[in-house]
């Protein structure tokens, strides 16, 4: 009989479009699989691919808000991944960045987590998180400190109801380690470079996307830019977009979101691509290498995998990375880049990228699936 498979995500809605959907799109392209999450509104979704789709979703559906994001829910979270009822499955495919690897499964099933990343505000953005909300002051900051410390305690159990993990980059499964002490194959995620055309003659201006929220360090960026007075574009929504617009100077243009087509016309412009987060991959760094932009970004994380500093391959650079995370030495980085501008060579940078491809993420995630069911990796 062939073998019956589920695939958990965290949460799927209009608003959830970022790098864990693509990876859960990619793996319903090779794998028949029944699909869960806690909450859903693609379903319903005229414009998604999963428009009419059966999903099997938690209690969480009907909370008030919960589209707008159920990350308000946070306590509630683990308790309601663990309502799922998975019995009928052969084997269990998660794609967790949060509590999405923490469903039931028996002795006899095969749980396989594509790991985005641990927890990021229940481990290494707790304090960033704490300081930037009003949960994390006075007396309710007790509170919101204790459940986050509960939230860590289940979040290392519920690893070892995983087999098998894999994670979207080395960072990723060095945090892994250090979380969970568990081990992890690595698979990048797919990325569609198809979407990036690359151009060749770039205008001058430096461009940043991204999520605007604390731990992206934009005001860092919109701060440095003020300081060089060079032409500077932001694109993004978050919390802090109006905090951005006030502080930008003349010389930078805050344009909130944007349709994709308008992002892909501005990656594919821009002098550079500047980058101040440390994230666990970071595909917007290799979105714009797909168009033949150098990347200026902050030398930690997932960037340290994905481009290549000019001063230290100078015949295949693809960006510089500097360090540390601060203006004084984004400014000097982009003056080093308006020196060396010309020795970066955009077909090499497209070149570079192409390991990030969905092609080679289907072959490589299919083979590991099947090699666990093989049993030819040790559950460690």
């Amino acid at each position: 009989m062939p073998l019956k498979y589920a695939l958990v995500h965290e949460w799927l809605t209009p608003k959830a479009t970022g790098g864990s959907e693509l990876v859960v799109r990619e793996i319903l392209k090779h794998i028949d699989a029944d699909l869960y999450a806690l909450i859903d509104f693609e379903s319903s979704n005229p414009q998604s691919y999963l428009f009419n789709r059966l999903i099997g979703t938690t209690f969480l559906q009907h909370f008030p808000l919960a589209q707008n994001g159920v990350q308000k829910y946070l306590p509630l979270l683990p308790l309601a991944i663990e309502q799922l009822d998975l019995r009928a499955y052969d084997v269990i495919l998660s794609s967790s960045h949060a509590v999405a690897k923490g469903v039931l499964t028996s002795p006899d099933q095969l749980h396989i987590c594509y790991c985005h990343t641990p927890m990021r505000y229940a481990w290494d953005l707790t304090f960033d998180y704490l300081q930037s909300s009003l949960a994390g002051w006075g007396p309710q900051g007790m509170l919101t400190r204790y459940l986050l410390h509960r939230l860590r305690q289940w979040d290392v159990l519920s690893a070892n109801r995983v087999d098998y993990f894999i994670a979207n980059s080395q960072h990723t499964r060095a945090r892994i380690w250090r979380c969970y002490r568990r081990h992890a194959r690595v698979i990048y995620p797919p990325v569609d470079l198809e979407r990036f055309q690359l151009q060749t003659e770039k205008q001058d201006f430096y461009l940043t996307v991204c999520r605007l929220v604390n731990y992206k360090k934009i005001s860092l960026i919109v701060n440095a830019f003020n300081q060089l007075g060079r032409p500077l574009v932001v694109i993004g929504k978050g919390p802090q977009l109006n905090q951005i617009k006030q502080m930008a100077k003349s010389n930078v243009q805050v344009l909130g979101w944007q349709p994709d087509e308008i992002v892909e016309q501005y990656m594919s412009q821009a002098k550079a691509f500047v980058y101040m987060a440390c994230e666990d991959l970071g595909m917007a760094l290799i979105e714009a290498q797909a168009c033949g932009t150098p990347v200026i970004a902050y030398g930690a994380g997932g960037a340290l995998e994905t481009v290549r500093d000019l001063r230290q391959y100078p015949n295949s650079g693809t960006g510089l990375l500097f360090s540390p995370q601060t203006e004084t030495a984004l400014i000097e980085a982009v003056q080093t880049f308006e020196q060396l501008n010309t020795q970066f060579d955009p077909q090499k940078m497209q070149s570079h990228v192409t390991q990030f491809e969905r092609k080679r993420f289907g072959q490589e995630y299919l083979e590991f699936v099947e090699r666990c069911q093989k049993k030819q990796f040790p559950k460690i």
